[in-house]
């Protein structure tokens, strides 16, 4: 696995796009720290947004995971045109040629794909703790390491979703035209939910329920957004009369439904490479 592993990264290696790409990718997760020091003056009132919660752990595992997982679409590109590259540059034929299975090499793909998604959880995390340690007001062994499942729903998104897009470069051998199909994807789910909820069933709990076995809405799930967990969002909405009853835990269901979804992705991927006269 090693050797398989090896071989995808002297590719990368001289991939100078992605190189770049990458190097943003993490540049702007860091960047999260920046919105510590952001402070509002507006007369007397000052408004700092570390001190409005969103680093107090074990929140800021949940936010964090959410905002970094906005920004993987920079590493689906690198996925994407890593594998078309391979069809570009005939590498692939010639890695066929050289010895190397079709098995052998999607997995290739795979381990690089499981790569960039620990690389990037490691990250994440890092980034979190820290952040967390200088900012939280809760500091406790046992606060600071609960909520780490929204770590482990990170990663499994991640890797769910650069399947996906393993998944598209395989199919259509263009990055541009793969990362068209991600939108597609998206746009038809949106369709197809918005039928449900207006037009088939007219129920929107009906339309919640089958659309949580979508793919991209599946990965979304995952981690649910978590602005309206903040105290002073919570606060506000009482003094409107509202409520939240939304549920933000990680369901076990949702990650079945993902990783159903990329055992798919990785076959569908190895189904085509095996029929296709390469």
């Amino acid at each position: 696995m090693f050797r398989l592993l090896s071989i995808e990264l002297q590719k990368l290696r001289y991939n100078r796009a992605a190189k770049v790409i990458s190097i943003i990718y993490f540049v702007l997760i860091t960047f999260i720290a920046l919105i510590a020091s952001i402070e509002f003056n507006f007369g007397n009132f000052h408004f700092r947004v570390a001190d409005q919660g969103i680093f107090n752990f074990p929140f800021i595992w949940h936010f964090d995971t959410y905002m970094a997982a906005i920004l993987k679409l920079f590493l689906a590109i690198v996925i994407v045109s890593m594998m078309s590259n391979e069809y570009s540059y005939r590498t692939l034929k010639q890695n066929l040629i050289d010895g190397l299975s079709k098995k052998e090499f999607l997995l290739s793909k795979f381990l690089t794909v499981l790569l960039f998604s620990v690389i990037s959880t490691v990250f994440i995390f890092a980034v979190s703790l820290i952040l967390g340690l200088l900012f939280s007001d809760y500091t406790e062994i046992g606060i600071i390491f609960s909520g780490m499942e929204y770590i482990g729903a990170y990663f499994i998104k991640l890797v769910a979703f650069f399947s996906l897009c393993l998944f598209l470069g395989v199919l259509v051998k263009r990055s541009a035209f793969a990362l068209g199909f991600l939108i597609v994807i998206q746009i038809v789910e949106w369709l197809i939910y918005g039928l449900m909820k207006w037009q088939f069933f007219k129920d929107t709990e009906i339309a919640d329920q089958v659309s949580q076995f979508f793919p991209l809405n599946a990965m979304a799930n995952l981690i649910k957004e978590p602005m309206s967990r903040l105290g002073a969002i919570q606060s506000a909405a009482n003094q409107l009369g509202e409520s939240f009853t939304k549920d933000y835990s990680v369901s076990f269901l949702n990650i079945l439904i993902v990783l159903v979804w990329t055992a798919l992705f990785l076959y569908w991927s190895y189904a085509i490479l095996k029929k296709r006269d390469l």
